[in-house]
């Protein structure tokens, strides 16, 4: 009997080493893949920064259909979706509105079978790139899916600052804990000693100061916003245009909100037959408040001479879509850029309030902990006093 289990122990061995060696034999079999590259690298890209002192310009994320063999596949359509970080209510990043949302959904036309995009990627955290690449021919290859990961780091400089706050709030702690368990027995009429009633004034007069500062932050930034709006009649592109026979519409949601996809499409055409003109293009999305380019996109039109792509404002102002064809290199067809253009009105989203509630817990919780650190100390003073 125990012959008998011996060998079926073994056959059982056997049969998942085949079962494995099956497994790593097909993985090794080279397919069709995505090739992903960035500028900068990886490791030097950081999240968006509003006030950043230097002017801050988008990723650019080139991606690059090859085969089996590793040979860049040729007349091809991408598609391409960016996906955010997912939500983490108790790490919140600095546009949480943002995360688990969709930040780019695009349809792209590679002749060379190359996609390249600038992309400002707003948070921190793993960015998922699901990408579909289809022949614009039918039969020349098969179509594939592939998702890409794209992991950004927190700015460095976020750290500090924390650490900063953490010291100064630990402190306040400490010194409150500090004077409170320092505090002598109650003279007759006193509600609480000297020293205590001084701590409560000094922190009353520091909140109606802090209250004082967001007010006026708040003020000088609404000012800002109107003054923005009121100067914001320069004068820009039509979104719609026929010149150098072409005809070139600009259409879309000229209202977007954070969070969400905006609709954005162009067609172009031959201003004298209507057929669609196979131009080259570079399309931006520039957000008006700061001058600063979030997305940029060199192609052609499909062979309808369409463009269509959805994209997120993440950032809660005014933003511009500029669209510019110029004739493609060695083409017969030859005309002086075109430009068209549209204003699109973006609506800001205010964090919900548990988001700011775990943050007034985290800085509750570090005076908290320096207010305990100073009542121990305290008390195991007293005792050494009263010894000595």
């Amino acid at each position: 009997m125990k012959k008998y289990r011996f060998f079926g122990v073994i056959s059982a061995v056997c049969i998942t080493l085949s079962v494995l060696y099956s497994f790593v034999g097909s993985s090794q079999i080279p397919t069709s893949r995505v090739l992903l590259s960035t500028n900068p690298p990886l490791e030097r890209i950081l999240p968006f920064e509003a006030e950043a002192e230097k002017p801050q310009s988008p990723v650019t994320l080139t991606l690059q259909a090859v085969d089996a063999a590793g040979k860049s596949l040729t007349n091809a359509k991408i598609s391409l979706q960016i996906l955010t970080p997912p939500r983490n209510p108790w790490l919140t990043t600095d546009f949480p509105i943002v995360e688990g949302t969709k930040l780019l959904q695009m349809n792209a036309t590679a002749p060379d079978g190359k996609l390249e995009i600038q992309q400002m990627l707003p948070i921190r955290g793993n960015y998922q790139l699901l990408v579909k690449v289809s022949p614009l021919v039918a039969n020349t290859f098969a179509a594939y899916e592939q998702t890409l990961n794209l992991n950004v780091r927190e700015n460095p400089i976020k750290y500090k600052y924390f650490v900063v706050i953490a010291a100064i709030l630990l402190s306040l702690g400490l010194l409150g804990g500090w004077v409170i368990g320092g505090q002598k027995e109650l003279q007759q009429g006193e509600i609480a000693p000297q020293s205590v009633r001084l701590l409560l004034s000094a922190l009353t007069v520091v909140a109606i100061i802090t209250l004082i500062v967001i007010n006026i932050s708040a003020e000088v930034a609404e000012a800002h916003g109107s003054e923005h709006h009121s100067n914001s009649t320069e004068t820009i592109a039509p979104s719609s245009q026929k010149s150098q026979g072409l005809e070139i519409n600009l259409e879309g949601d000229k209202n977007a909100t954070v969070g969400k996809l905006a609709n954005l499409a162009l067609q172009v055409k031959d201003a004298a037959t209507g057929q669609p003109a196979n131009v080259a293009l570079q399309v931006k999305a520039i957000a008006t408040e700061h001058n600063l380019t979030v997305f940029d996109y060199k192609g052609i039109p499909d062979e309808q001479g369409k463009l269509t792509w959805l994209e997120q404002f993440f950032d809660g102002s005014p933003h511009k879509i500029e669209v510019e064809a110029t004739p493609l290199p060695g083409s017969n067809r030859q005309f002086a850029p075109v430009k068209v253009a549209q204003e699109v009105e973006v609506e800001a989203i205010a964090p919900p309030i548990y988001i700011r509630l775990i943050g007034l817990f985290y800085f509750t919780a570090f005076v908290g902990i320096g207010m305990a650190i100073g009542l121990l100390i305290q008390h195991r003073r007293k005792p050494q006093a009263r010894a000595n």
